[in-house]
């Protein structure tokens, strides 16, 4: 950074994605922004201590602001954007406020009707959709489904029929029984691609059918290590059912025997009941 005295920040929250893993992931903007402004606000100070110190930024103008303190250090840092400060809020890697702590903080200072600025970076979920390969032009980011696996099972079933790609986080410790559950539910049909340490050291990024991906995790112990983005290909479309009856039947058979759940679904729906019963089926397969 070639100037010494960074001018002077305007008085925002300005919302900076720090790197996921390589350290060289930071924007040069980010870097200004993180030297200029005059508090930098970190879900972990040790961690953001080590990335600022990396680049030659003094760490003394940092404070914490993580999961269980978010609404009362935005009633602070909305003090200080009232007094003119600048501050530079980051989560522990990536882009923040994306299963991570900000949103809140966000939310309570534009509430406040004080001034947002994104200082865009890096995002594991963008990084491993640009190298997956998977041809949709539509996503969906779900971030973490639930810890246990009924219920992971659950949150699954309601998106059997996206036909767009399904983007996922994971932790290490759950990763093959949360792929277990992906290919009981969704079938093994469909194309799975595991990246994990995404700009690390160890990055591998691994497609294959989703029948497949459970085997391969389990052929060597180091491939379940390090934080995951797990992308699963979206559901081909059913002939004739769109997406929407498609879910109405779904969420029927949940509280419904088929018969029934079929009935319902093509009064509601008004689709064809022989459609619906296939497709009924296909569901109760899964489940």
């Amino acid at each position: 950074m070639h100037n010494e005295h960074p001018q002077k920040l305007e008085a925002a929250l300005y919302v900076v994605a720090t790197p996921i893993g390589n350290l060289r992931d930071i924007t040069l903007r980010a870097l200004e922004v993180l030297a200029a402004a005059d508090v930098v606000a970190a879900e972990d100070t040790r961690n953001t201590a080590h990335l600022l110190t990396h680049h030659g930024i003094t760490a003394n103008k940092l404070i914490a602001v993580h999961q269980h303190n978010e609404r009362g250090a935005a009633e602070k840092i909305i003090v200080l954007l009232q007094a003119g400060q600048s501050v530079a809020f980051v989560s522990d890697a990536g882009t923040p406020a994306v299963s991570d702590p900000g949103a809140l903080l966000v939310q309570a200072v534009r509430a406040a009707g004080l001034r947002v600025i994104p200082i865009p970076g890096a995002s594991a979920a963008m990084a491993a959709l640009s190298a997956a390969g998977l041809n949709e032009p539509h996503f969906l980011f779900y971030g973490f489904l639930p810890n246990k696996s009924a219920a992971r099972r659950t949150a699954l079933q309601s998106l059997i029929s996206y036909p767009c790609t399904l983007v996922f986080y994971e932790a290490p410790h759950r990763i093959v029984e949360c792929v277990a559950d992906l290919c009981a539910v969704l079938g093994g049909e469909r194309q799975i691609v595991l990246a994990r340490e995404i700009t690390k050291l160890f990055e591998t990024i691994h497609a294959c059918p989703l029948s497949d991906a459970e085997a391969w995790l389990q052929s060597d112990s180091n491939q379940q290590r390090g934080e995951f983005v797990v992308l699963v290909s979206g559901a081909l479309p059913q002939p004739g059912l769109s997406v929407e009856t498609s879910n109405t039947l779904s969420l029927l058979l949940e509280e419904l025997p088929l018969k029934q759940a079929v009935q319902l679904a093509a009064k509601i729906t008004g689709a064809n009941r022989n459609e619906l019963y296939q497709r009924a089926l296909q569901i109760k397969n899964l489940a």
